[in-house]
């Protein structure tokens, strides 16, 4: 004889189900937020896991390494010119930059005086930092990943992201992979929002609050640096109207050819085209104007000191070489017409023809006490964090 429940017991027996179920949901959700309560967390893990690139060998924080002012301190071929791609052998054309003060950079755009700012790397091609993020993963030469979903599935690997974005993005990571790379980006962009990639700490900061004071040198740099008269520097290198403001990006986001030689070295050591050049912002999708081409981004020179080589090729290693080589276009000496680094006249743009002369010939040329007071100033520029890489 069958034995049959009734409609109750049936309804407390699935009631109970649902309380045994529910009384677990409060310890994982706790277990997940103390992995990663946070999108800025989660995008700390992100920028640091090796497994999302194609070997598992590189990370964003490859190339943007904490303990070097987020920018790469490994040596290739060429020195540090240029980074190593995740299969060991690939090397790019373009040094890495800082990826410091880089939320402060505003969205790439067009002004109404026709002139274009700001957006993410070298040649603005991704307008914010949510788009930056998500570029690296795919490169080729990078981290090789071959599609957005192949990056996703990596992700789903590792039980602690599947709750985290579950939690904090409401993103299912068996479900669009769109949308689940698109909340990657996100929480790496949280975390690049922190203040680790902004301290505002240098020892210009401190001396602005009264806590340090300037040598004699570094304050005859400083008043040389922001100027209207004896140098170009804050042509290009200040965001504020005023100089000596705090929270100076020492950029204002726009685009310049300053006569950049190619770095023949990198080229040689990459295999590209003796002829191809780079043309910076022309570079850019969204620009099609010739007269933009060798454009590049002004960088900023918050850790300047720190984090060379320089230019967008590393072509130079030293940062009084870069003081100098700005010189060159308005001093009369022959000593100036030389690249201290190769004993030989400096070698012509790698873009010719869009120069920004205006801003490359205001002021007079400099004598070497200047010089060195310009690059004692930039040494104050670095965060506290690094100032011990200034004696390496």
């Amino acid at each position: 004889m069958r034995s049959y429940l009734s409609s109750a017991a049936i309804c407390a027996l699935m009631l109970g189900a649902v309380l045994a179920v529910a009384a677990q949901l409060p310890k994982a959700v706790a277990e997940r937020k103390t992995t990663f309560d946070s999108a800025e967390k989660l995008g700390e893990a992100v920028f640091n896991d090796t497994n999302l690139s194609l070997n598992r060998t590189m990370a964003c924080a490859t190339c943007h390494t904490p303990d070097f002012a987020f920018t790469d301190p490994r040596e290739t071929s060429v020195g540090r010119a240029v980074s190593l791609g995740d299969d060991g052998v690939s090397l790019g054309i373009r040094n890495a930059p800082t990826a410091m003060y880089a939320r402060f950079s505003p969205t790439f755009q067009k002004t109404e005086d026709g002139k274009y700012v700001g957006g993410q790397f070298l040649d603005g091609r991704r307008p914010d930092l949510e788009g930056q993020a998500g570029d690296p993963e795919l490169n080729p030469v990078e981290m090789e990943m071959p599609d957005k979903a192949t990056v996703v599935a990596r992700l789903k690997e590792n039980p602690d992201y599947a709750n985290a974005f579950a939690l904090l993005y409401g993103v299912d990571l068996t479900g669009d992979a769109d949308a689940a790379y698109h909340a990657m980006t996100e929480a790496v962009a949280a975390f690049e929002r922190t203040t680790e990639f902004a301290p505002f700490d240098s020892k210009y900061d401190r001396h602005l609050k009264g806590e340090a004071k300037f040598t004699d040198q570094e304050e005859l740099g400083r008043l040389l640096f922001f100027s209207q008269q004896f140098t170009n520097c804050n042509m290009c290198h200040q965001l504020q109207a005023q100089g000596g403001m705090a929270e100076e990006t020492f950029t204002n986001y726009q685009y310049h050819n300053i006569g950049v030689p190619k770095n023949e070295a990198v080229r040689t050591a990459n295999g590209s085209a003796p002829s191809l050049v780079d043309n910076g912002l022309l570079e850019n999708p969204a620009v099609d104007d010739p007269a933009e081409a060798g454009k590049f981004k002004v960088p900023t020179l918050r850790n300047v000191a720190v984090t060379g080589p320089y230019m967008h090729n590393g072509v130079f290693k030293n940062l009084r070489t870069v003081v100098l080589f700005y010189d060159k276009y308005n001093s009369k000496r022959a000593d100036r017409q030389i690249n201290p680094e190769t004993g030989k006249p400096w070698a012509p743009p790698e873009v010719p023809g869009t120069l920004s002369m205006t801003e490359l010939e205001h002021g007079p040329g400099l004598k070497d006490d200047r010089i060195d007071a310009l690059v004692a100033f930039l040494k104050t520029l670095t965060d506290k964090r690094y100032e011990p890489l200034l004696d390496q």
